[in-house]
Formats: C-alpha cells, structure tokens, sequence
C-alpha cells in the first residue's frame, strides 16, 4: 500500500511554496477590480462590419476615453470598460463609433457607482468570512463523536483558507499577464471552490472516521494513511471530470463566465491536493504534537529527567 502520510512534510511544503508565490504576487501585482469592486462602466457593441481592434482602441481614445479598458471578446464585438457614463454619454459614444466603424449593436451596458462598488466589496468579504466560520462550526458538529472534534473542523478550515488564498494569488499572476479583472462572477468561483474543496476534504475525512471507528491499526497514523488511499481514486476521478466540464465552458460559452471557469480549474486542482494531501497530514501533526517541525531552527525541549 502506498505510503501517502509519511510524505506530509513534501506536500506542505509545496503547498507552502504556492502560499508564498501568492502572497509575494498579492503584495506586488495585486488584483485589478472590476466595474463592480471599483465603479464604472461597462459597454459592450458589435459591428456588422469587420473592424480592426488597434483601429478601434485608438478610436476611443481620439473620442477622449484615454483611460478606457478595450478588450476584444468575439468576431468585431469589443468589450469598453471607462468612467461612469449618462445615458446621454453612452449614446454619443455609441453615434460616434457608428460614425467611424458602422452599424453596431449593443450587447450589454451597465454602470455601478463607487457606494455600490464599495457595498459589494464589504458584501463578498462578509460572504467568505461567514462561509468559512459556518463550515468551522458544521464539520467541528459533524465529527463531535471523534477525539478533539474541533482539530477536525479547524484543519479543514485551514485547508480552504489554502485554498482560496492560493487560486486568489494564482489568478492575480494571471491577471497581471492577460489583464484579467476581477468581478461577481470571480466572488462566485471563490465560493465555489470552498463548497467544493470542503466535500472532498469531508470524503477523506468520514473514511477515516469509519477507519476509526473499525479500529483497523492502533496507529491515527495509520488510519489516516489507510483512508487517504481508499478515497485518493475516487477523489481523482471526480476532479478530473470537474475540470473537464469547466474547461468545456471556458471554452465554448465565452467571456461572461470567464472569470468563474479560470477559478474554478484552479480551485479544483489546489483544493483536490490539499484535501487528499495536506488536510489529513494537518490532523496526523497535530494528533503528534509535531508543529515544531515547523521550525525546524527551534531548539527540541530539555528532556525532564
């Protein structure tokens, strides 16, 4: 039988080195918020006939929009992302564009002002907070017949903050590269993957409360080992065809989800190896009151003769 537990200290530490890339990428790049985080604008047209985007980004800037965002989303269809526009604005935007490109049609057009840019950004925070202490409160509830039943509930909170600081500091890599923003649609993702990280860590989790509870080895050690090869081909099986299905709506449906598919195929991944990986190692460190290997600089204790 493979001997997954024994390898914990490899799994954190790589695990430690994709929280420090995140960190070190939050710090420097950070993420670029999006019309609903930071107040704006949002235009999207399409044009009957074929229109360059360099044509077309310079367009807007000789009309004065000199800090507008273009991006081009599909076959003469441009995404414009500026300050607040009136009605009145968008319409003279939209003549202009006709006038130089012709014919367009509208796609979609939505203004947030800064109150309910920052009200939304107060929301979501409010909304992972409350998701992380309700899972700590159920999974504690959960296993309240195992020994310390809240170290069961904190290693899986743990895990999720892993995983969600970690898809977090991923997507700002990627954002500072492809100049992804961040929207509602990526505060989604985010909760997603805490709903779906917290079912694989609970799979591993009840296998090795059955383990237990069977009495299958005197050693905690060896249960959780025993438990994270029993359920490692079913958690596997159910990522990869997870990530399958996402990448085909990455794929085909088109930039409105964008930002929920980019995080979910990331949060998959981190949080199908954190659930098999690190959260049973978390459980079997701190059942051996091993968190001085840590530090590995500390000095061992004096023996008590």
């Amino acid at each position: 039988m493979l001997n997954i537990i024994s390898k914990r200290y490899w799994f954190f530490l790589i695990s430690g080195f994709f929280i420090l890339i995140s960190i070190i990428s939050l710090a420097t790049v950070g993420l670029k918020s999006g019309i609903e985080f930071s107040s704006g604008s949002m235009l999207s047209v399409k044009f009957e006939t074929p229109v360059e985007y360099a044509q077309f980004q310079q367009e807007i800037v000789n009309l004065g929009y000199t800090s507008a965002i273009v991006q081009s989303v599909g076959e003469n269809e441009f995404l414009i992302r500026t300050q607040e526009l009136t009605e009145e604005q968008k319409t003279q935007l939209e003549a202009a564009l006709t006038t130089q490109f012709g014919k367009l049609s509208e796609s979609q057009f939505y203004s947030v002002s800064p109150l309910v840019a920052t009200e939304t950004a107060r929301s979501a925070a409010i909304a992972v907070a409350v998701a992380m202490v309700g899972i700590l409160l159920y999974v504690t509830w959960a296993f309240r017949r195992m020994p310390s039943a809240f170290r069961w509930g904190t290693c899986s909170v743990i895990a999720l903050f892993h995983d969600a600081l970690v898809t977090v500091g991923l997507f700002s890599i990627f954002g500072a590269i492809l100049g992804w923003e961040i929207n509602l649609m990526f505060i989604t993702g985010i909760l997603t993957i805490i709903g779906y990280s917290i079912n694989n860590t609970i799979v591993v989790f009840d296998r090795m409360r059955e383990n237990q509870i069977k009495g299958i080895s005197a050693s905690f050690e060896n249960i959780v080992n025993n438990s994270q090869v029993e359920t490692l081909g079913r958690s596997l099986n159910t990522s990869i065809t997870t990530l399958i299905t996402t990448l085909a709506l990455l794929l085909f449906v088109g930039s409105t989800i964008q930002n929920f598919a980019i995080v979910l195929l990331i949060g998959i991944a981190v949080g199908t190896f954190d659930s098999v990986f690190v959260a049973p190692g978390l459980l079997v460190v701190w059942d051996k009151n091993e968190w001085g290997r840590f530090i590995p600089w500390r000095k061992p204790s004096p023996v008590k003769a």
